[in-house]
């Protein structure tokens, strides 16, 4: 394929996030790279996509660069830009746990499991395997048998564990995430707090483990969501199911979407018909909000709006609430 996508993090020690994200920004679209990267004091959290001869540049840079040097990248082949633009902002947090005492994963941290060990633990009965992302990132795919946290931001997991911590008494704790940025800060903060027997981590994450030539992305049901254009990418190689369902319907689907209310914008499963149906929406609220872009985009004539509408107040689809906005 043409295009490839970088995904990657380092926690290293960035003097001047505001500095070095300016500067970075401007090297980014000089190779003419599209992605979305963070930058803190804390280290560097990115997922960018090029050709082959853009990404090989900003890899040999980055290795070369002394704060960064031998940093891994996980790369996926793409046939186009996964990213419509290039952003690179300072944030206070690579992700946002927001802790009133924060990690330092080079202090504490879970142990790193490779994939093969991975695997191998996670079907051990004694093993409780958490999966610390959002809600909508699971309901696409997961690990078979994985905990999910009834969250819809990272930073809500720790009390939601602090609240069901009989679940961890006396197990091994495994997590995981996409790409392992996550897990560094939350398996050490489990550990901090005494949850479970020993606490590792699935090292290099999901996108890691669907790559190994030993594990092929076995165990995984279902299909991994990504922060960018695609929105999901496979990892099963060798019995690959589909778990998610549609919004409207129930039937199984791998599809996201975010609701036509630019005030909610929710990610739903659906397929084209059945967003085509309820013009885009999550809920009913949504579907009747004057800003609806689905019907803009696609400048679906009044009449019409207003015979689906109608179809939709009369149907089970009427009750449906809003999902979002997310926090």
């Amino acid at each position: 394929m043409k295009y490839r996508v970088l995904l990657y993090y380092h926690y290293v020690t960035i003097e001047d996030p505001v500095e070095f994200a300016d500067e970075h920004l401007q090297f980014c679209k000089d190779l003419g790279l599209k992605g979305r990267i963070l930058v803190a004091n804390e280290g560097i959290n990115g997922t960018v996509s090029g050709d082959y001869e853009q990404t090989e540049k900003y890899i040999e840079y980055m290795n070369n660069h002394p704060l960064f040097k031998g940093m891994p990248f996980k790369i996926d082949e793409a046939d186009t830009h996964a990213f419509k633009k290039m952003h690179c902002r300072p944030r206070p947090e690579l992700v946002n746990l927001s802790l009133e005492d924060d990690i330092n994963p080079h202090e504490i941290t879970g142990d790193y499991l490779s994939p093969e060990e991975w695997m191998e633990a996670i079907q051990d009965e004694n093993t409780v395997v958490l999966d610390v992302r959002n809600d909508y990132e699971y309901d696409v795919g997961h690990f078979r048998g994985a905990i999910k946290p009834e969250v819809s931001t990272f930073r809500d997991t720790p009390e939601w564990v602090r609240q069901n911590k009989d679940l961890f008494e006396g197990k091994r704790v495994l997590t995981y995430c996409t790409g392992g940025i996550r897990c560094e800060k939350f398996s050490g903060w489990l550990k901090r707090e005494g949850i479970g027997e020993n606490v590792g981590q699935l090292h290099g994450g999901i996108a890691t483990y669907a790559k190994d030539e030993n594990t092929k992305g076995q165990l995984w049901d279902g299909q991994m969501y990504v922060f960018d254009e695609r929105l999901t990418v496979p990892i099963n190689q060798v019995d690959p199911t589909v778990i998610g369902v549609d919004h409207y319907d129930g039937t199984p689907c791998e599809r996201y979407v975010n609701c036509a209310n630019p005030e909610c914008n929710a990610q739903i499963l659906c397929s084209e018909e059945n967003q085509h149906n309820h013009l885009g929406a999550c809920s009913m609220k949504c579907a009747e909000h004057p800003r609806n872009r689905y019907i803009t985009v696609h400048n679906i004539p009044q009449e019409e709006v207003e015979e689906r509408l109608e179809a939709m107040r009369n149907s089970d689809f009427a009750k449906t609430e809003m999902i979002g906005p997310r926090a």
